[in-house]
């Protein structure tokens, strides 16, 4: 041990977040710090400590014995340091996943927040998809997200609480050029036939995948089967154009060069979407981000219901909002 018993916790954090990386270079990016820095407290903390925190080789890390000794250890001391800063105002920023950078209703919920305490720091993240952000939530690399929380795994809902938000109608993103492209709105029963982009084979957005293929069943509408996973807005505009498939999407759906909008009707499909956390969350910023969703709610008439409103089955018990 150090000479002077004391630990610093930013070496115990260096260390949990490669320990969860299993990397250098991408513990270095989740910590903002250059790499060679990174590697520089790993190095100090395991001499400090007398021993091997992990196995390096060109090829991979891994913990050794001792590594996976400290690791409950770090996390509770670093958890502790976290709670006994944000009970005297001087939280660490809490981690917002807004999805993708163009979700309108997460977009809001953060930005009302900032506003109710301009001086709490919230930080947004892009995880792309709730199932996604479900693993960093649990991990304590996020610490709030949004989505369809009927849409998770059981096993992933056992460790988080949700807060619902809003249903949000959805609506097919068209080709500039396809038959439904002049209409205003589109019923679903016109996409018979259609093949219909909903991100099959994107594991980060398992939920909105499984919320197409309940409402596609029985209505003559085939999900796309997998496209190369593409990162970035350019990328992913791209390889539609190159599909030429309709994109399922919500009505506040960023707009996309060469295609149209159009909400869904007869009947108006909603999809839930949550404030998600992990359970046992605690952070001043993270109340205000409650409140700023319910604020919203109530003032959007975000939790109104179309008379012909369409959720699926697993929806239906997520249908009372939890405050």
């Amino acid at each position: 041990m150090p000479a002077s018993g004391h630990l610093d916790p930013r070496l115990l954090r260096a260390f949990l977040t490669v320990a969860e990386e299993l990397h250098f270079t991408r513990a270095a990016a989740r910590l903002y710090v250059a790499q060679q820095a990174l590697s520089r407290d790993v190095r100090r903390l395991e001499r400090e400590l007398g021993t091997d925190l992990f196995v390096r080789s060109t090829r991979q890390v891994a913990l050794t014995a001792d590594g996976e000794r400290l690791l409950p250890y770090a996390r509770r001391v670093l958890d502790a340091q976290d709670a006994l800063l944000a009970a005297f105002g001087q939280a660490r920023p809490l981690l917002v996943d807004l999805n993708y950078r163009g979700q309108a209703t997460a977009r809001r919920v953060l930005h009302r927040a900032r506003e109710l305490a301009p001086e709490q720091e919230l930080m947004a993240r892009y995880e792309s998809g709730l199932t996604g952000a479900a693993g960093e939530l649990l991990a304590g690399r996020l610490d709030a997200s949004f989505g369809r929380f009927a849409g998770l795994d059981p096993a992933l809902r056992a460790g988080l609480e949700h807060q619902l938000v809003r249903y949000e109608p959805m609506a097919v993103v068209l080709p500039g050029d396809h038959r439904l492209a002049s209409r205003e709105t589109v019923p679903v029963a016109a996409l018979a036939g259609e093949t219909v982009y909903a991100g099959a084979g994107n594991p980060r957005t398992a939920e909105w995948t499984d919320l197409a293929r309940r409402l596609f069943d029985g209505r003559g509408i085939d999900v796309a089967p997998p496209l190369p996973l593409a990162v970035g807005d350019e990328e992913f505009q791209r390889i539609m154009a190159k599909s030429g498939n309709p994109i399922l999407a919500v009505v506040d759906f960023p707009a996309m060069p060469g295609t149209v909008t159009r909400p869904l009707v007869h009947p108006v499909p909603l999809s839930p979407v949550s404030l998600v956390w992990r359970k046992g969350l605690v952070h001043p910023g993270f109340e205000v981000l409650r409140r700023a969703a319910r604020e919203l709610s109530a003032a959007e008439d975000w939790l109104q219901v179309p008379p012909d409103g369409w959720f699926s089955a697993t929806d239906v018990v997520m249908r009372h909002p939890s405050y």
